[in-house]
């Protein structure tokens, strides 16, 4: 159990998502970041799946009641256990009365905050992910405040305190792999040529929903509207103005702009820990290309969770 003092700007319960519910209009939602969720999860000894808090620009301090083991992922927001400082990806016991405190991002934008067991909520459709546009998951479908008390779930046995994985860089310059379509016939050879050869600027409008991104517009061949259809976490869209919007974790399930590209599952914890002004390469790949980086993620994964 934990009590939150200082909730930071955006801190939410999330999960790996809510999956097979956007024919009925739900988005998946869900951690952004899902290579350092299942870190600091693995690294407590929990499933990939457990429930933990996502912070965005800056982190908690909370109160630890009972004793418990967590391991924090993602960018480096300065954290320090009972006022000494502590790493990412290492697991750490914190006894009962213990004070976790974090501060602004010094690098990425997101972090996460895994516990042995698990953050108690109740599930929704089978998640605990938190969709703050329409109020649902997490606790009470909101973001965290100052107050706050969350129930912590039980744990076979102690994670290994030995155990540590390699700090993640988050350079301010990113390339992705993107696999083209399914709308790029709707595109030129130039199009498509300026598309994955250009560097984007990440615009002041970004979150959980999408990123935008400037830079040299795009033509297409006769406009950029379609009838709506299915969109993917990692789907690229190009609105009116040409300019591209990757979409993320809290994306619509359907949209009316033509897709030149989907950023690949195995890419999408780049582009979660990318701030305003960061700057974005897109480069082509094929589909098996594609499938062969999402198994390698899964290896990785299965290999530090002893599988």
């Amino acid at each position: 159990m934990i009590r939150i003092t200082s909730p930071g700007m955006i801190t939410t319960v999330q999960d790996l998502g809510r999956p097979g519910f956007m024919k009925t209009g739900f988005t998946e939602s869900g951690v952004m970041d899902k290579r350092s969720a299942v870190v600091a999860n693995t690294l407590c000894g929990n499933d990939f799946n457990a429930p933990v808090l996502e912070m965005t620009v800056t982190g908690i301090c909370c109160d630890f009641i009972h004793d418990t083991y967590f391991c924090i992922s993602g960018g480096n927001f300065s954290p320090s256990l009972n006022g000494v400082p502590i790493k990412n990806n290492k697991p750490y016991l914190a006894p009962a009365g213990s004070k976790l405190t974090m501060g602004k991002a010094v690098s990425g934008i997101r972090t996460y905050l895994a516990v042995s067991g698990g953050f108690a909520v109740p599930l929704v459709m089978g998640s605990a992910s938190t969709n703050m546009k329409i109020g649902v998951g997490g606790l009470e479908g909101r973001k965290l405040k100052a107050g706050d008390i969350l129930e912590t779930g039980g744990f076979k046995s102690a994670p290994d305190l030995k155990k540590e994985v390699q700090k993640d860089v988050y350079p301010n310059e990113i390339t992705v792999r993107a696999v083209p379509g399914p709308q790029d016939d709707m595109f030129t050879d130039t199009d498509l040529k300026l598309f994955f050869s250009q560097i984007y600027c990440v615009s002041p409008f970004f979150d959980r929903m999408g990123i935008r991104l400037n830079g040299i517009s795009l033509k297409g061949k006769d406009g950029m509207d379609i009838i709506s259809d299915g969109i993917a976490f990692g789907s690229v869209q190009i609105s009116r103005n040409g300019q591209p919007i990757i979409l993320m974790a809290d994306h619509q399930t359907t949209g009316g702009y033509a897709k030149i590209a989907t950023v690949i599952s195995a890419d999408l914890p780049k582009l979660a820990q990318a701030k305003g002004n960061d700057r974005i390469r897109f480069r082509r790949i094929t589909v098996e290309k594609a499938e062969k980086a999402a198994v390698k993620e899964m290896k990785f994964y299965n290999k530090l969770a002893g599988r």
